[in-house]
């Protein structure tokens, strides 16, 4: 009896606390604070019209020099840093539709990985974001970069590499969409990822690393 009353109470106090509850990893309501930001600094700043807008995980929300990088082109940065593959595609009407970009890059599916998600599971997002972009953005263009072989993540490479390739050949041939390839460029001659491109934390590139995916991508804006 002491036991269902007390079974009875918790359950009575659960809806004292839905965002606790709710916000949880993996639950795309957790990013409400970022995408309130992002429409603030769209009130502040009308971003331009026909842009090239990137999102994404933290490397995106940390390439601070991206319009420096790509100067002359009308870039936009709506990453948001934790964020896996599933939570761009669920926020897509949102985060990238209000913007009507030329192109769109995404970078996102790395963390999915570290979190125990499977290759297959980031090939079904992509699915389900080609279909977002043909009904919503039939004229933009869809830029996927790879998943980055990040060393502190070396136990999860095979499933990193595994992705890719289902995303790569997925893409191939799709029209108004294209798989760039930062992966293999980041690894050394023993297929092993280049440490000096990664800050002190391995996960995060450095100058060198943003150096390297400004080389690889500008051909593709």
């Amino acid at each position: 009896m002491h036991h269902r009353i007390l079974f009875s109470g918790l359950l009575a106090l659960l809806p004292l606390f839905p965002a606790a509850f709710a916000q949880t990893k993996g639950d795309p309501a957790r990013w409400e604070s970022d995408m309130a930001a992002f429409r603030r600094a769209d009130s502040l700043q009308p971003p331009p019209a026909k842009g090239i807008l990137f999102t994404g995980s933290s490397s995106i929300r940390l390439w601070h020099d991206l319009a420096d990088r790509f100067a002359g082109r009308k870039v936009i940065n709506r990453g948001f840093g934790g964020s896996w593959l599933s939570d761009v595609v669920h926020l897509f009407p949102n985060l990238v539709v209000p913007y009507r970009p030329k192109t769109i890059v995404v970078y996102a599916g790395e963390n999915d990985i570290a979190d125990g998600r499977t290759a297959e599971m980031l090939l079904g997002d992509v699915e389900t974001l080609l279909a977002l972009r043909r009904q919503h953005l039939p004229k933009s263009k869809l830029v996927f970069l790879s998943l980055k072989p990040s060393p502190s993540r070396a136990e999860k490479l095979e499933e990193v590499r595994k992705a890719n390739t289902l995303i790569r050949e997925r893409l191939a041939g799709e029209k108004r969409a294209v798989f760039v390839d930062v992966f293999t460029p980041m690894l050394d001659a023993g297929g092993k990822p280049r440490e000096e491109l990664f800050g002190p934390d391995r996960l995060h590139m450095n100058d060198k690393g943003y150096d390297l995916w400004t080389t690889v991508l500008t051909p593709y804006l």
